[in-house]
């Protein structure tokens, strides 16, 4: 299975973090998945891919040219697809994965999520989405969606919507179900 992880490229975190990043990218190595990421160099996307490499995982990188010529580009990964811009790159993103992890992360993680949702919502894919909510990381954010269902803004039964897992083994169960 492929498994894009959206997550944090800052290195200002919390080591916890990047300690659970480096975890998932072990894991999904070890259990033969291929890790699927933003390619670039820093923060927990360092930690996934440096936990998929020492698995020796398959790792495909989806890098945009803006992010290359700031000198970001990962060399941890086994296949590297560079895309004209962020909006290809989500899109390439999608195409190559079977299921979408969030990892803690600011608001290109965000970004990325919502992307996979509305783009869910709406029939484009069927595709997983599993948010890791270590340390209650995502409370406000289902917090946030629970007020915009009981205000209407969201179907109360959304036909595609993120599942927020606490664990990893919880998360690695739940997409492992497709």
């Amino acid at each position: 299975m492929r498994i894009c992880v959206f997550c944090s490229s800052s290195n200002n975190i919390d080591q916890v973090y990047r300690q659970l990043a480096f975890q998932f990218g072990r894991t999904i190595a070890e259990k033969g998945h291929v890790l699927v990421y933003g390619g670039a160099t820093g923060g927990l996307m360092d930690a996934v891919a440096e936990g998929a490499a020492q698995n020796q995982g398959e790792i495909i990188g989806v890098i945009p040219e803006i992010i290359i010529r700031m000198n970001r580009l990962s060399t941890l990964p086994t296949q590297q697809i560079i895309t004209a811009d962020m909006s290809e790159r989500k899109k390439r993103l999608k195409l190559e994965s079977d299921a979408f992890v969030v990892l803690p992360g600011g608001y290109g993680t965000l970004d990325e999520m919502f992307d996979v949702i509305a783009s869910g919502s709406v029939g484009e894919h069927r595709k997983p989405l599993v948010c890791l909510n270590m340390n209650g990381f995502y409370d406000s954010l289902i917090h946030l969606t629970e007020q915009m269902k009981s205000g209407a803004f969201i179907p109360k039964e959304e036909r595609y919507k993120p599942y927020f897992a606490n664990t990893m083994d919880e998360c690695f169960e739940w997409i492992e179900k497709i």
